[in-house]
Formats: C-alpha cells, structure tokens, sequence
C-alpha cells in the first residue's frame, strides 16, 4: 500500500478521535457532575468551553501550521491532547476540568486544520485528495455513530475520568507514527504571526460563538446580543488589518477565488439548516414521541450510517460526473429529505422524520465532502493551513448559528401557534409538556415550528443547489 494511504489512517484516527470524544461527554456530563459536585453553571462551561476554544483558535493554528510546518504542529498538538486528557481524566473540582476543557480545545484547533493541509500535501492528484478528504469526514462520522456505544461501555466499567483518557492512546499512535509517515510542509515565505490579529481574532470569534449560543439556550437577551455585536465590530477591524499587512494572519486574497468563497458559502449554510434540523428533529423525537434519550439517539444512528456511505460514495460519483453536478443534486436529495419533513405528524411520526433525516445527511454529504476537497484545490498549497481552518470554522459557526438561529425561529412558530393563556407552556416544547392540560396544543404546536423549520431549510437547499450550478459548473478539481 502506498505510504500516503498509510499515513491517511494516522490522519483519519484523529478525526475518529475527536468525533468520539465529543459524543461520550455528553453521556459522561453527569457522572463527572456527581462526582466533582459541579453546579448547573458549571456544567454549561464544561460542555461549552471546549467550543469556544476550539473556534477561537482555528485560524490561528491553520496560520501557524503553514509557517512553522504543518507535521510539527499537529504532533506538538497531538501531545498536548494527550496530556492534557490526563489532567482532565484526574481533574478534582469542576473548576479543574473547565480548565482542561480549554486547553483541550486549543490542543485541538491545532489537530484538524493540520491533518486536512496535510492530506492537501499528500494527495496532489485532485481525484485521489477528494477520495482522501472522504475517508476523512467518514471515521469523523464513524465516531459520532459509536461514541454513544464507546462510552456507555466505558461508563458502565470505569468512572468517568476513562471518558477522557479514550484519547491517550490515539495521540500516542499519532507521536509513534506521525513522524514516519506524514511530510513536513511549510510556506518558505513565511513571516513571524502578527500577535495583534490573534488576538482581534479571538476577540471577534469568541463573543459571537458565545452569544450566539446562550441567544440558543435562553433567547435573545442584553448580554447576548451585546456579545455577537462587539464580536462582529471587532470582526471589522481585523478584517482591516488583514488588509493592511504585507503578511496577514488570515489572508484575504483567498476569497477572490469565486470557487472557494461560493464553495465555503454553501457549506456554511448547509450546517446552518442541518444543524438547525437535527435540534428540531431531536426535540420531536424526544418530546412530541416522548423517546427517552437513548431511543432518540438510536434513531439518530442511521442518518450518520446514510453520511458515512454517502461521503464515501461522492468522489467516486466525481469522477464520472463533474463535482459541481455531484453537490447539486446532493443538495436537491437534502431538500427531499426536508419536505419529508414538513409531512411529519404530531402522532406516530417518527418513520417519517427518520427517513427524511436519512435521505437529508446522505444529500448534505455530497456537498460536504467534495466542497472541502474543492476549497483545498483552490487555496495555493502554501494557504492549505489556512484554507482548512476557514473551513472548518465556518462548520463551528454553522452549527453554533444553526441552533441559534432556526431553533429561535422554530420556538417563535410555537409560540404563535400556542394561545396567550397558555402561561409558562410558551417558554419551551420541554416547559409545556409539564401541563398535562395542553400536551395536545403543544404537540401540535411545535410539530407546526418543525414543519416551518423544515420548510425554510428545503428553501435555502434549493438555492444552494442552483449557486453551486451557477458558480461551479465550470470548475475542475486542479490545484491552484
């Protein structure tokens, strides 16, 4: 086997990796709150930080990788992951870990911008990249489907810190091999990071990413929304310094390309609708149906299954049909898979919201992984760091306002659908099945704010659809 396929398995472990970690926290959330006595507020940040950090820090190490060498970014970070799970495995208090969490985070910002440059180094052959970016996005998948299975065998065995020390071994494979297998690339012309644009880059993705998600789990109130605006107006300012210096952090030029910049636009929006999606058709399943939690994730099983197969599928399908073709009618598949939705009854729906979600992430997929081999080819080889870390930011800023955004418009349908006197039922799907007086008036209600949810998401697939044909058609998948 050719040694860059080898090295792929090293690249696609750490995509593995990171997918399944996030998945068994949510499972270890409250163990670890038993056992460290952490208190609600507490809890958020332990979830959360990891996020915020993770966003905040990805342009920067994507910058970073390209200048001091992408392999010794990713095996610096590699061993600060494994290190820093062993503190957050043993952490004492809840404050402990919330730390950890961070660090976590900024170890890795530092894994997934480097792994996707590094396969831009590795594959050139255009073909054998997006089969490569494929394999990728699949194991990030893989994980997401058996994270559940992993930790509820790990929890059942081990106390709660074995969550975090699922990782250890994953970085020790990545330190062991990594070196043998993987290049070293850097950009020859490289400058020193101008600090000031770290850290208008932080200032401007940390606010937004934390408004936006407090705006998701509470609506809109003062200090949210003072947090997306200031995020957004230093945003500007570092857009400006961007501009004014000879060697940027984050380098504009790149979305001069009409095929990187339209095709980063249409993966964003996608994560946007499906993010917003996946909330209301978790919501319903738990909810409406009133699954519990572990019935609602089986069910969530064969969306993954579908995007995993089809992530495999969309290279090869590339090569007989042009990619721009490919990632139209993924994305008409995907709007399919939302009218579904808009059918879905308040009774006995979920056959119906399980086999448009299928035919929805089976259709994203296409988009979804051709578009990030489409955004690596386009990006000159010297930018792959930087390319990736857009792309993948755009991703944390599609779910963070795919939640915010679709989930509030969701919750302002139900609202409108629930009469005035209804009180306290107004505030939430899950405030209003406490009134055993209502619980058909809120059913309905919220299956309406899923069906309108559905509805502008079809739309806005439809449109993505017609712009990838638009501006895309004409692309083929060569190197800038």
């Amino acid at each position: 086997m050719n040694r860059n396929w080898i090295g792929l398995g090293v690249l696609a472990s750490i995509a593995l990796l990171l997918s399944i970690d996030v998945s068994v926290l949510y499972l270890a959330l409250p163990h670890l709150s038993n056992g460290l006595g952490a208190t609600a507020p507490q809890q958020l940040w332990i979830m959360d930080i990891y996020s915020f950090m993770l966003a905040g820090f990805l342009v920067t190490m994507g910058t970073l990788g390209d200048r001091i060498g992408r392999r010794k970014l990713l095996l610096i970070g590699s061993a600060a992951f494994g290190a820093t799970s062993i503190l957050a495995a043993y952490s004492v208090n809840a404050e402990m870990l919330i730390a950890s969490r961070a660090l976590l985070g900024i170890a890795g910002a530092t894994l997934m911008p480097s792994s996707m440059a590094l396969i831009r180094n590795m594959f050139r052959d255009p073909k054998q990249m997006g089969a490569a970016i494929g394999i990728w996005f699949s194991c990030f998948m893989v994980g997401m489907a058996i994270g559940p299975l992993v930790g509820g065998a790990l929890l059942e065995h081990f106390w709660w810190g074995s969550a975090f020390l699922l990782g250890v071994p994953f970085m020790v494979v990545v330190l062991v091999l990594g070196p043998r297998l993987l290049p070293e690339y850097r950009d020859p012309a490289a400058a020193k990071l101008d600090l000031a644009s770290v850290a208008l880059s932080l200032a401007t993705i940390l606010p937004v990413i934390y408004g936006l998600k407090e705006i998701a789990r509470g609506g809109v109130q003062p200090v949210s929304l003072v947090a997306v605006v200031a995020g957004l107006a230093i945003g500007v300012v570092f857009v400006r310094r961007q501009r004014s210096l000879a060697n940027p952090l984050l380098d504009l030029r790149l979305f001069a390309n009409r095929a990187f910049a339209a095709t980063l636009a249409i993966l964003l929006l996608g994560g946007i609708v499906m993010a917003g999606t996946t909330l209301m058709s978790t919501l319903y399943l738990q909810s409406v149906e009133g699954l519990s939690p572990l019935r609602a994730g089986l069910w969530l099983i064969p969306q993954n299954i579908a995007m995993i197969v089809a992530l495999s599928a969309g290279p090869a399908l590339a090569r007989r049909v042009r990619p721009a073709y490919v990632m139209a009618a993924g994305l008409a598949v995907a709007a399919l898979g939302l009218v579904l939705h808009t059918q879905v009854p308040v009774v006995e729906g979920t056959p119906l919201l399980v086999t448009g979600l299928i035919l929805a992430s089976a259709g994203i997929a296409l988009p979804m992984g051709l578009g990030n081999g489409i955004i690596m080819t386009a990006a000159p080889a010297e930018k792959a760091g930087s390319a990736a870390a857009l792309s993948e930011t755009s991703g944390e800023f599609g779910v963070a306002v795919g939640v915010a955004v679709m989930g509030s418009l969701g919750t302002a349908v139900y609202r409108g659908l629930l009469p005035s006197s209804a009180g306290a039922a107004r505030e939430s799907v899950t405030a209003g099945m406490a009134f055993p007086d209502l619980l058909d008036a809120v059913r309905d209600a919220f299956t309406g704010g899923l069906h309108v949810v559905a509805g502008v998401g079809g739309l806005i697939f439809l449109g993505l659809a017609v712009l990838t044909i638009a501006v895309l058609r004409r692309h083929t998948p060569t190197p800038a």
